[in-house]
């Protein structure tokens, strides 16, 4: 996941390095262990194929929980994991009773885009710590 995120925002990575360095802006993607509620795992021929997490974060209204971490292999996309995994944690979002699921991508992944508006979530205002990362998109879908 995370070389394919490095290839797909190369042009950035001088600014997300700056910000990595900053201890301000250190926190602004870090996931803390005792934030995550769930994880998912598709497995497919007895390989990973993807994962996704969700997670309660700090400022969030009371009871929303963030998709984090969202990723198929490159080999097993269109195959329906995606859709599985997002199925999976929604399903552990309303067990949770959580209101809505708000998630961050980014402009260069048109694919994840497409994934979210087909299944129901849509844009809102980029949120923190993400407005610290210009190229973000950020997406809510009530449950």
């Amino acid at each position: 996941m995370e070389a394919e995120m490095r290839g797909r925002y190369r042009d950035r990575l001088a600014e997300l390095d700056r910000q990595a360095a900053d201890p301000e802006r250190r926190g602004a993607v870090v996931v803390e262990p005792d934030e995550v509620v769930y994880v998912a795992v598709a497995y497919a021929a007895g390989e990973p194929a993807g994962h996704a997490a969700l997670r309660r974060t700090a400022g969030r209204p009371d009871g929303d929980l963030e998709l984090k971490r969202m990723y198929v292999a490159s080999a097993r996309r269109g195959t329906g994991v995606s859709t599985a995994l997002l199925s999976a944690v929604e399903d552990a979002a309303r067990s949770l009773a959580a209101p809505r699921i708000v998630l961050q991508t980014g402009d260069r992944q048109p694919d994840a885009v497409r994934l979210y508006e087909r299944e129901g979530y849509s844009r809102i205002p980029i949120f923190p710590p993400y407005e610290r990362l210009r190229f973000s998109i950020c997406m809510e879908k009530v449950l």
